[in-house]
């Protein structure tokens, strides 16, 4: 038997690398894809998009805040993934108590890390993972000539109606930082409700508009445009700032890209 503590500190037992995989996170899905567990993998929820092969073949459970019991009783998991802050509390704690749940629990680069290795351990891709997180080292690393001298005090908005942000204890601020950018709600917790005026009052001059989970588009831009006239405002792909696992890597060169652009516009 072997053991395993999750990044919550619960820690679960199993007799062998599990064969009957249910995911319950879209970004730790496409990490399980990266780690060639596609015969492993039976379960997945409506919201794990990526890879579209997998969306369009693989058993869904719901979404990740309103799980199908029924259908992951009937798929009999030898393991379930799981995240702290996606799913619902209650709904682990039920699974828990009929199937091994590891939990995530990912708030910067280095808890996702920690989440890559621990699940390439649980499920004997232990190399792949390690492959891949040395990958998206050398990927950041090479971050540095792009990012900024000065960190450009930047806002993300993931939510409207009311605007909702980052804070500085979340993943995504954790981007924000790698690329260069200084989030302007940094000392708030987690995902504050905040007005226009708060942004006016925050020095903000990038404002950041996320594709997820609220999908903001052009026309937000406009509308915004005309209460902050003098702040840049981008629409960015919310997949590359908060998808912890193997998007880290592909984000890289998406990051590059954002940050000349930014430089352009800000200091020409």
């Amino acid at each position: 038997m072997h053991f395993f503590t999750d990044q919550t500190g619960n820690t679960i037992s199993l007799a062998s690398f599990p064969k009957r995989i249910i995911s319950l996170v879209p970004s730790q899905t496409e990490l399980l894809y990266t780690l060639q567990l596609n015969d492993e993998v039976v379960g997945i929820t409506k919201f794990c998009v990526h890879p579209e092969v997998w969306f369009r073949t693989k058993n869904r459970v719901g979404g990740t805040k309103d799980l199908k019991f029924d259908i992951i009783e009937q798929l009999r998991p030898d393991l379930i993934l799981a995240n702290k802050e996606e799913n619902v509390k209650g709904q682990i704690e039920y699974l828990s108590g009929k199937f091994p749940v590891w939990v995530s629990d990912v708030e910067d680069v280095q808890s996702a890390f920690d989440m890559i290795s621990q699940i390439g351990l649980i499920t004997g891709k232990e190399a792949i993972a390690n492959d891949l997180i040395n990958n998206i080292i050398k990927g950041f690393s090479e971050l540095r000539p792009f990012v900024p001298s000065t960190k450009i005090p930047v806002g993300y908005l993931i939510w409207k109606d009311p605007f909702m942000t980052v804070g500085g204890d979340t993943f995504i601020s954790n981007m924000l930082d790698a690329c260069g950018f200084q989030n302007v709600f940094a000392s708030h917790k987690r995902y504050p409700s905040i007005t226009v005026e708060d942004i006016k009052r925050s020095g903000c001059k990038v404002l950041f508009l996320s594709s997820e989970p609220y999908p903001f588009k052009q026309k937000h831009i406009d509308e915004l445009q005309k209460e902050l006239p003098d702040v840049v405002i981008k629409l960015v792909d919310g997949e590359m700032f908060s998808w912890y696992g193997s998007r880290m890597l592909p984000a890289i060169d998406y990051f590059k890209k954002l940050i000349q652009e930014v430089l352009v516009t800000c200091i020409g």
